[in-house]
């Protein structure tokens, strides 16, 4: 059984919702926008207060080349143009839509049938990709377009989708997977016409075996793609490691991205927002998001409009249990635990985990045993101990030496440490501030 080369951790899988059906969750009476919900400059507003719009008007248009549009989700007025604490925890700008009824764009093919042919040219297909805001559904949210854009003198040999979700507790992209394999499948080979290559691969992980079966299955029906079952180890889902487990080449240290060796990395559920953008003229406003945890009535998977708020999740699954101790955004190793629960829906929402008391609480921290069970398990072969004690007292020459900034903030050498100390915490402080000396050194060049 495949997987990657250089450390990992086996957390606890808590597939909680993994059996459930995908539901629709019902409109929010009103639908907020960050207009940050991507890697890049923030999208701009193109709408203002009293402005009617429809599902999949656009209302917020790229910032830049590494940008997204923004579109409505629902249909109604525009309530007003302010500001809202996202998932990061950091106040961003947003627009305001209050709901009524469900009118959506005329342009939108709404019928469930399947459209397998594409006669676009690969420059077309990106081009729909793009004016359809569609980025990595994953969490990274990088723009799908930009990464279809390969940079001078780079070439793909292949497309590989990420269908791993090592996340625990998280559930989205396993449901899809078996609720629309073939959408799923003519995304993958639209994206591989896209990135001029005849070869697509879809790394699975062995515990869902389920969707390893119907996905080969259905994939014997479309030229060149291979469904790649993997070993269960996390984070299998990241870029690199998925890569080395998939094809066996390792990615080199930043500034290289996984073009240098040949691939193009697209999140499952990408796949399935480019079949919808390019065959149906769906902008990218909704998305599965799954509500679980262990203290959660009924954990769940939502088709849920872009804007809802994570409360209106969290009720349809049966409301906030009594020993909540954190809401997390996203999976236990790389989410971030919420200020409040009307952070909105993103397009990089993957999950609402609700925590209880005892799971949320930190240990105290030890002091350092020198156990070097950190280095064994970081996936990127740095030696997390060190980057966080430099870290800790900012020497950030050294963390910049130490390659910090090949730190994919995975959390395994936090998971695995037996003394509890908080090494990404540390970890994240010095990769920010290594990132803007970076980037001010680059700017006098």
């Amino acid at each position: 059984m495949k997987t990657f080369r250089i450390g990992g951790v086996h957390p606890a899988e808590n597939k909680l919702s993994a059996g459930k059906a995908i539901e629709t969750l019902a409109l929010p009476k009103q639908a907020v926008f960050p207009l940050s919900q991507h890697i890049g400059a923030p999208a701009t507003a193109i709408v203002k207060k009293g402005d009617v719009v429809k599902v999949g008007t656009k209302i917020a248009e790229a910032g830049g080349f590494v940008s997204a549009a923004i579109f409505s989700s629902v249909s109604g007025k525009v309530n007003k143009i302010d500001s809202i604490i996202d998932a990061s925890g950091y106040r961003k700008p947003a627009i305001f839509i209050d709901v009524e009824g469900d009118e959506w764009e005329e342009s939108i093919d709404r019928s469930e049938t399947l459209v397998r042919a594409c006669e676009l040219t690969p420059e077309e297909i990106v081009a729909k990709i793009k004016n359809a805001g569609v980025v990595g559904m994953g969490g990274a949210c990088f723009p799908t377009h930009v990464k279809l854009t390969p940079p001078p003198g780079c070439k793909a040999e292949c497309v590989i989708i990420n269908a791993v979700e090592c996340e625990p507790y998280l559930t989205a992209d396993h449901r899809l997977m078996l609720e629309k394999a073939d959408e799923i499948l003519v995304g993958v080979q639209i994206l591989m016409k896209a990135a001029k290559v005849t070869k697509g691969y879809i790394g699975i992980e062995n515990n869902k075996p389920d969707a390893i079966k119907l996905m080969t299955e259905k994939a014997a029906n479309y030229a060149g793609i291979e469904v790649v079952p993997l070993k269960v180890k996390y984070p299998q889902g990241g870029e690199k490691q998925l890569i080395d487990a998939v094809i066996g080449r390792q990615v080199p240290a930043p500034p290289a991205i996984p073009i240098n060796v040949g691939a193009v990395v697209q999140n499952v559920g990408t796949a399935y927002a480019v079949y919808e953008a390019v065959q149906k003229n769906k902008p990218l406003f909704e998305r599965i998001v799954t509500v679980t945890g262990k203290s959660v009535k009924n954990p769940s998977n939502f088709l849920t409009r872009m804007g809802t708020p994570m409360s209106q999740l969290i009720e349809a699954a049966g409301g906030l249990p009594e020993d909540t101790g954190k809401v997390i955004g996203g999976g236990p190793m790389m989410g971030k635990a919420l200020a409040n629960t009307e952070v909105p829906i993103c397009k990089g929402s993957s999950g609402v985990l609700i925590m209880n008391e005892k799971e949320a609480r930190r240990a105290e921290p030890q002091p350092c045993i020198r156990c070097a069970k950190c280095v064994s398990a970081c996936p990127m072969g740095l030696e997390p101990f060190l980057l966080a004690t430099c870290s800790a007292h900012g020497d950030w020459e050294r963390v910049e030496h130490e390659m910090i900034m090949s730190c994919i903030e995975c959390g395994s050498c936090q998971f695995t440490c037996p003394s509890h100390r908080p090494m990404l915490d540390y970890i994240r402080l010095g990769k920010g501030k290594v990132g803007g000396i970076i980037r001010a050194r680059n700017a006098k060049k």
